[in-house]
């Protein structure tokens, strides 16, 4: 038998679940293969191909929302939104380049499975906010389902959200029902331009924290050191050569423009303040979503941290104290791009130490198999979180043959 099982049909995804969990035979999910890289390495397994799973099902612009099939590109999904005026808020990001592949590929189920949001999720939330339901077949080899295609809804417990981040351990997602939104009428950027000489990482953390605690309405907060945003495809950003500060405003012309005055006068304390308008806004935002200022050194490790927003430069500079790398701070310093030179620990030790003080996270996003394999990929759970995460697993995957071991070894 083939080591790929490629089902056309959700019938046949059951079909193929039922016979592996039958065989306990475990099953490596993909979709489009964008984020192969991601999670911790398995090798060996039979793959379930979802690719062949496409097609937007139901959409429904005047009641804000969409199904498709698992294995639908995001770039059809955002094109049929775009066509209605219309858009996801969690706003996805595109991590095929940044894990070493092409751009294009990401996939509606991969995204939810990964619950990957960009930088708005500042205002909007996360993806697994915006997830209404699905339908899936669960490694015992039974259809499921939860949530249905309204907005509203009251349906028991929410299972979208236990689904959401789980990477394919629990369920094969075979159909994702999602909230869509309006596209805001104009998009502008504020931008501090910090002094050309220093490290401006705290006081461009400050600034997004003093910005978000407006009414002003931010939806999107970055800050990028001086070395990165000389790789801007913006003019403006590339060509200064200092660290800039970003702060996004989204709505209505009139509206936009008041709260883009306010926030420069509130600003401006820390340095020259411009504006972004529509066309470079939306280029500069694209480049932060997908990280794609790391994307061109593949050979160092990139880890995802997250922290309380106001932690975000304390620690990314301690970890970076003697350690070569590059800090990208996105969603008001709360999440942390680090791009760090290759080891063979990923300097896992001190990235969790300084993390673990502040009361965040930490995920290796991007290294080799062979670290990835030595290195706990997600944070490491607590006795008693792993206690509850293996019985979930084992709830629904009592077998283990979904994905086995891409979050946790052993589960």
């Amino acid at each position: 038998m083939s080591d790929i099982l490629k089902p056309e049909t959700p019938e046949q995804v059951l079909e193929a679940v039922q016979w592996a969990a039958s065989e306990q035979v475990p099953l490596e999910l993909r979709g489009a293969g964008s984020k192969a890289g991601l999670g911790r390495p398995m090798d060996g397994l039979k793959c379930l191909d979802l690719s062949g799973l496409t097609g937007i099902n139901y959409y429904e612009p005047a009641e804000l929302v969409m199904s498709a099939a698992a294995a639908t590109p995001m770039a059809d999904v955002e094109r049929a939104l775009a066509e209605k005026n219309q858009q996801l808020a969690f706003e996805p990001p595109d991590m095929g380049r940044l894990l070493g592949g092409v751009p294009g590929l990401a996939t509606l189920g991969g995204t939810l499975a990964c619950n990957l949001a960009g930088p708005r999720r500042v205002k909007a939330g996360a993806a697994r906010d915006h997830f209404l339901g699905f339908q899936a077949v669960s490694g015992r080899g039974e259809v499921f389902k939860s949530g249905s295609r309204v907005v509203k809804n009251v349906t028991g417990f929410d299972l979208s959200k236990l689904i959401a981040g789980s990477h394919g351990t629990l369920a094969v997602i075979t159909e994702a029902t999602v909230k869509v939104v309006p596209t805001p009428e104009k998009v502008r950027t504020v931008l501090i331009r910090w002094a050309q000489d220093g490290i401006y990482d705290h006081g461009g953390v400050k600034a997004m924290n003093d910005a978000m605690a407006t009414p002003h309405e931010v939806s999107g907060a970055a800050h990028l050191p001086a070395a990165l945003a000389k790789h801007s495809a913006v003019d403006f950003v590339a060509e200064t050569g200092r660290a800039i500060t970003a702060l996004r405003v989204e709505g209505p012309g009139p509206s936009v423009e008041h709260r883009c005055r306010e926030l420069r006068q509130l600003l401006g304390k820390y340095g020259a303040t411009e504006e972004l308008h529509s066309a470079n806004s939306k280029v500069l935002w694209k480049e932060i979503r997908d990280v794609s200022y790391f994307s061109h050194e593949q050979e160092r490790v990139i880890w995802r941290l997250s922290v309380p927003p106001a932690e975000g430069s304390r620690v990314a500079l301690k970890i970076l104290e003697g350690n070569p790398g590059e800090a990208l701070y996105d969603w008001a310093g709360g999440l942390i791009w680090l791009a760090l030179k290759p080891r063979e620990d990923a300097l896992a030790e001190v990235v969790r130490r300084h993390v673990n003080e502040a009361g965040g996270h930490a995920t290796l996003f991007r290294a080799p198999a062979e670290v990835r394999r030595a290195v706990s990929v997600f944070h490491p759970l607590d006795p008693a979180v792993q206690a509850i995460t293996k019985r979930i697993k084992e709830g629904f995957d009592p077998n283990g043959i979904l994905n086995p071991g891409r979050m946790y070894e052993g589960m």
